[in-house]
């Protein structure tokens, strides 16, 4: 990959840019538990799975949720209560800035809802390095199906051979490849490093701030 033809650069957001594990975890059990929902679910494994869809969460430990967009709900809800929990990784702001001024368009890309996303980088004081937010919205696959991040490369003009996914996880890399996208996996987040090398990302990066070594060798 010729690095310098890289026009854009998309994020996720839980593991990549945002330490979010004990939010996600108090706002689930907090949820389930209003819900009178049974489980057994624990924040090791919920950590394990971060990044996937919350339906699949379900499905694969026996989770039974009757109102699914009623949970989401309650948990959204209770998310920026317990958003205290959650910080930026070191880094990011630096990070966000280098590509910035280098003349790179910038997306979020997160299996999160649509309005909790924008909220989140609201909170965090991102909003103006992003060019674009794309969270889960109605009607649309989300990772590692490709469709979230060709449509992000449509809307921002970009050909997808000149854009970068960067994410924690093997539905990051997943949806990257599929979408003939290139990829930087990232060791810091919710996998490990020896899952992430499986998924034959292009590059592997153990700190975000490394990311501008991509750029500059």
């Amino acid at each position: 990959m010729n690095t310098e033809e890289i026009k854009l650069v998309v994020f996720d957001l839980d593991g990549t840019l945002v330490d979010s594990a004990q939010t996600i975890f108090d706002s689930t059990i907090a949820a389930l538990d209003q819900l009178n929902v049974r489980h057994s679910l624990t924040k090791e494994l919920l950590d394990q799975r971060i990044g996937a869809h919350f339906q699949d969460i379900f499905d694969e430990q026996g989770i039974i949720v009757d109102d699914f967009e009623g949970f989401i709900d309650v948990y959204k809800g209770y998310y920026f209560d317990y958003m205290d929990s959650s910080y930026l990784y070191p880094g990011v702001v630096e990070t966000l800035k280098y590509l910035k001024a280098n003349g790179k368009k910038i997306s979020l890309l997160t299996t999160k809802a649509q309005e909790q996303a924008d909220k989140i980088i609201t909170h965090f004081e991102l909003d103006d390095y992003f060019d674009f937010v794309m969270g889960r919205r109605v009607g649309m696959a989300v990772k590692p199906a490709p469709d979230p991040l060709l449509f992000v490369c449509s809307t921002l003009g970009v050909e997808t051979r000149h854009a970068l996914m960067v994410g924690d996880t093997e539905l990051d890399v997943q949806c990257g490849i599929a979408a003939g996208v290139s990829t930087v996996a990232v060791t810091y987040g919710y996998r490990s490093a020896e899952q992430l090398k499986t998924e034959s990302p292009e590059y592997i990066i153990h700190g975000l701030q490394e990311l501008k070594n991509i750029f500059i060798n």
